[in-house]
């Protein structure tokens, strides 16, 4: 007999309260096994799967993609026993039958349910169940005005499971094998990742499944979602002016309309942690011109044939740590319960990253043990996990020092906002062709602006001076930093 276990949102950690749903990985009346992804999720941080501790058929599925789920609320039921004797060794839950594990495991669960814990295992393969009418096991705590309606309050999605009940005649005959294609043709997947591009798919009441995506293996991108916009806003401006002529020019000249995009997600965490960084941390900021051009000079060296690249952002942070080892009062937070300035033994270096899905800030961890060359392939594999959406909780948390190089906005110079409970960040403006004073001449040498925004409670002026000045020294002559090695 079938028993209905209900799977709920997980504490994902780093006091993260609620998460909002990407993507649905599973449907309903799938089978699925003990610790397989269910469903994708957004948090302020990351995105991240959720695996499942229960292995059977998914039952119903709860809130749609995008809505905003709050930690301990239902995702999924599962029907525990009601998986065919052909489908109960597939997925991962098989290999723990192999290795001995009792055969209620899959009822019991593993509880490897937060992020980044569980089995390792490929996922199981999927088979859609077809409900045949019938309805969720006798355990199952679901409302009668639910089970009557087919769909609880929250919005899930609901299927039955053979073996699970014998009974469910309100929702048998035509009516209910229609709603049935119904729901499956609406669970359908599409071929996005980006939640920004969902996001502007809902805002503008466009259906993805009409969208046929540029990208690899028909992924759609945004691009794809903004000209869908733009044709259906074209057609219906010219249909409005066959029929009324006058009336189009006034709607054309008039303007669409206010948007309101939701501060949620990682949007609302951003918002949320630059506001309390303007109102905790007094702030103030210096900035100097340096030569970057001998600098440009050791890279291009560095960057032999068959030797592996280094970036500019790599020897900047090197720059950047053998600073810090200076000057470690910036490579601090302050404890506001104890009023203790907490000075800290390693540098985990932030760095902005810029996203469709908006501004990240991954973590380089022990940034002052690696060598250029290890930075570089660090940073180069941060960002493009970033841009993928897939880096973690760890990869985006606890760092010490940021560096920001916005130069490549093609911009001077900024004022940043600190990166919260961080002490200070370094900003790194675009590097530039001007004139310049060079051993007593002048002549046209590449020069960058350095800012570095810091906490007045940590130092004062004359070590953010310090340091600044040290950073500009080594941009200049980067032999600098052989010194004391």
């Amino acid at each position: 007999m079938a028993v209905v276990r209900e799977f709920t949102l997980p504490d994902l950690g780093e006091g993260l309260t609620e998460a909002t749903i990407v993507q649905w990985m599973v449907e309903v009346g799938e089978v699925v096994a003990v610790d397989q992804p269910v469903v994708e999720v957004e948090t302020a941080k990351a995105m991240v799967e959720v695996p499942c501790p229960y292995g059977g058929v998914v039952t119903a599925r709860f809130g749609a993609e995008g809505a905003e789920v709050p930690v301990g609320a239902p995702l999924v039921t599962v029907a525990v026993g009601a998986v065919p004797d052909d489908l109960a060794g597939t997925g991962p839950s098989a290999h723990g039958s192999e290795a001995g594990a009792p055969a209620d495991a899959a009822e019991a669960g593993s509880g490897n349910v937060l992020v980044g814990y569980g089995t390792s295992a490929a996922a199981a393969r999927r088979r859609r169940i077809r409900p045949g009418g019938t309805g969720p096991a006798p355990g199952a705590s679901r409302p009668a005005e639910q089970v009557a309606a087919g769909q609880d309050s929250s919005g899930a999605e609901a299927a039955g499971v053979p073996g699970a009940v014998a009974a469910a005649g309100a929702r048998t005959g035509a009516n209910g094998s229609a709603a049935a294609r119904a729901a499956d043709a609406g669970s359908r997947t599409v071929a996005v990742i980006s939640p920004l591009v969902r996001r502007m798919a809902r805002e503008h009441d466009l259906d993805l499944r009409e969208v046929t995506g540029s990208g690899r293996d028909g992924l759609i991108l945004r691009t794809d979602v903004e000209c869908a916009i733009r044709t259906r806003q074209e057609h219906a401006m010219a249909g409005a002016g066959v029929t009324d002529a006058v009336g189009a020019a006034a709607g054309a000249a008039a303007p669409t309309g206010e948007e309101r995009i939701p501060l949620r997600g990682m949007l609302g965490a951003a918002a949320e942690k630059f506001s309390r960084s303007r109102r905790e941390i007094p702030e103030a900021t210096c900035w100097v011109d340096a030569d970057a051009t001998e600098l440009l000079a050791a890279r291009r060296a560095m960057n032999v044939p068959g030797a592996p690249k280094v970036s500019l952002l790599a020897l900047l942070a090197r720059i950047t740590t053998a600073a810090l080892a200076r000057f470690p009062q910036l490579n601090s937070t302050v404890d506001t319960k104890t009023q203790e300035i907490v000075r800290l033994p390693a540098v985990h270096l932030g760095f902005a990253a810029q996203t469709d899905r908006g501004l990240v800030v991954p973590v380089v961890r022990d940034a002052h043990a690696r060598t250029v060359e290890d930075l570089s392939a660090e940073f180069a594999r941060l960002t493009e996990t970033a841009r993928e959406g897939g880096l973690s909780l760890a990869e985006l948390t606890h760092g010490t020092f940021t560096l920001n190089n916005y130069g490549v906005f093609g911009v001077d110079g900024s004022t940043p906002i600190i990166n919260h409970p961080e002490a200070a960040m370094l900003g790194v403006g675009r590097i530039a062709a001007k004139p310049w004073v060079h051993n007593g001449e002048l002549a046209v040498r590449q020069v960058v602006q350095l800012s570095l925004t810091f906490d007045h409670r940590v130092c004062d002026g004359g070590t953010a001076g310090g340091f600044l000045r040290f950073v500009a020294d080594c941009v200049e002559q980067p032999a600098l930093l052989l010194r004391g090695m």
